[in-house]
């Protein structure tokens, strides 16, 4: 065991002097020292539940014969912080997350290691850490939040973005967005629909880092707390049998992933994650295999914000195993912390409402949720979530609308200062340029709650896992490098098509050499974490990961 090099022999009598201080007895010094990363804050709803989880995940440990450890990471809440500066510093925490979960590991040679989070960052982060440490690893997910109710329907936090939006528009009083505001979020968990908090988690499933239905159990259901316990003791058991998690990330079971994720329809921010994680894992990834990948998988989950169905309504019909029942034919097999294969739980799982799960020959869209899109805008890609595009929208071409970062798009926005037709270039908002690539939520919920139905929006940023429409983000090389992007003017004419997987600038090569000689990225006066992570962030293509 790894934790025997500061509890064995006499040289560690004053490391085992320490530990005694701790309550550690005789007989645990000789156990299995498991170390539990625990995100839990009282700003996060996500998150202010996870010590409830963590007391469980540590009965199990110490019912299988190990010895828990509780330590702590920190966790953003995407949607307290969107549409302010705090947005930059949301994609930047997830290095920070994987950074401290493996000073944690590493300086105190755990054994184990049960990861507990729930949110967007949070959760990717500790996957990367998981297979940088590569220690015996289970993922608990901290579960969604039930359906807000109003007025006879469920809600989302969706619909008080789009609210504001609706303000905007006349068609919505501030006395009604109060109602709803205090309607939409009833109690702790992540964000009810598939945005990107609960990608993530079913994304972990279907890699094999949870065990079967972590994802989409509700944070409020007890059977999150048995799972809890049963994944406390089960890591144990992984120690013991030395399985490790790049015995379970591999190429196939990334390949899994990212299939269960094209079957969901899930956030955009997928493709960075799964990027990075990879990166961390040593496996080879790239963006052409997720299109390749969507055109083989048939979409067959309408999930919220493209669809109706809430998460609590994919639990209901059979979580995470049911998908993989649906596309078992198109998985390969892998290993799962479960101790069982991932085609053992697809075979054994059950669909219990084909209106939420559909079967593969009858999908909601014959290929995958999202499409990675390349073009003289963006020569390295970009990536859009189709699957919340109306087919309308999959060809369009119209004049360029040019912001230099997305407040004042925003204020454009809402003075109704767009045309339907328009493309509206959000730029200077990248890894670098941002800096930490701010999700833009506010932006496209005030044009749907404005009612635009023939507007498409391109930035260098990102988009939230709540976005729906033509919303195409992670556009790469970003402005702040000199990208295409960088370049546009108002009036210029871009072509989205979406069948063929092309963003195009219709500027002709010496006009853009012209621009060239005479384009200065805009200075932005940096400090902290910031600068730091500005001067040493990849670009979006290779997952926004640091140098």
């Amino acid at each position: 065991m790894r934790s025997e090099t500061v509890k064995k022999g006499y040289q560690r009598a004053p490391n085992r002097a320490l530990l005694r201080s701790l309550g550690v007895t005789d007989r645990e010094m000789d156990q299995p020292f498991i170390g539990i990363a625990n995100a839990y804050n009282t700003i996060v709803p996500g998150h202010i539940h996870l010590r409830s989880l963590s007391q469980k995940v540590q009965e199990g440990v110490a019912a299988a014969g190990g010895v828990p450890f509780e330590f702590g990471t920190i966790g953003i809440c995407d949607g307290i912080a969107m549409g302010h500066e705090g947005m930059r510093y949301s994609l930047p925490s997830r290095e920070n997350i994987a950074d401290a979960v493996e000073l944690m590991v590493e300086a105190h040679r755990f054994d184990g290691l049960v990861c507990i989070g729930t949110c967007d960052k949070i959760v990717p982060g500790m996957l990367m850490a998981a297979v940088r440490c590569n220690i015996p690893t289970i993922v608990v997910t901290g579960g969604p939040m039930l359906p807000g109710y109003s007025a006879g329907r469920e809600l989302s936090l969706i619909d008080v973005f789009e609210g504001v939006g609706r303000i905007a528009a006349g068609t919505m009083c501030e006395e009604e967005l109060g109602e709803l505001e205090c309607a939409a979020m009833p109690g702790c968990g992540s964000c009810q629909g598939l945005y990107t908090a609960n990608t993530m988690a079913c994304v972990t499933e279907a890699l094999g880092l949870s065990l079967p239905g972590t994802a989409a159990i509700p944070a409020v259901d007890a059977a999150k707390l048995r799972i809890a316990r049963e994944s406390g003791e089960r890591v144990v058991d992984l120690v013991r049998e030395g399985i490790h998690p790049r015995d379970i990330v591999t190429e196939r079971s990334i390949k899994n992933a990212i299939r269960v994720d094209m079957a969901l329809g899930g956030s955009s921010n997928t493709v960075l994650h799964l990027m990075a994680i990879a990166r961390e894992a040593e496996v080879p990834l790239e963006l052409e295999t997720f299109n390749t990948i969507a055109e083989e998988t048939p979409h067959i989950c309408h999930m919220q914000p493209g669809g109706p169905h809430s998460m609590l309504a994919l639990h209901r019909a059979g979580g995470i195993p049911a998908v993989l029942s649906m596309l078992e034919r198109y998985l390969d097999d892998a290993p799962t912390v479960s101790g069982r294969s991932i085609l053992d739980i697809a075979k054994a799982a059950r669909v219990t409402n084909p209106e939420v799960i559909h079967t593969t020959d009858a999908p909601v869209s014959p290929s995958g949720g999202l499409k990675i899109l390349r073009g003289t805008l963006a020569p390295d890609g970009a990536v859009i979530k189709c699957a919340a595009v109306s087919k309308e929208m999959w060809r369009h071409r119209g004049p360029a609308r040019v912001f230099d970062g997305e407040a004042a798009a925003m204020k454009a926005i809402l003075n109704r200062e767009i045309a339907e037709g328009d493309v509206i270039v959000i730029r200077y908002e990248g890894p670098r340029g941002g800096p930490g690539m701010p999700e833009m939520l506010s932006p496209t919920s005030a044009l749907m709650g404005l009612g635009y139905a023939r507007v498409a929006l391109v930035t260098d940023g990102r988009f939230s896992g709540g976005t729906r429409g033509p919303c195409i983000g992670h556009v790469a090389p970003e402005a702040a490098i000199g990208g295409p992007i960088a370049l546009v003017e108002n009036g210029d004419k871009i072509v989205i098509d979406l069948y063929e997987k092309r963003l195009d600038l219709i500027v002709d090569t010496a006009t853009l050499e012209e621009r060239r000689r005479t384009w200065r990225p805009p200075e932005r006066r940096l400090t902290g974490v910031l600068a730091r992570y500005a001067q040493t962030v990849e670009q979006a293509n290779l997952g926004a990961v640091q140098k």
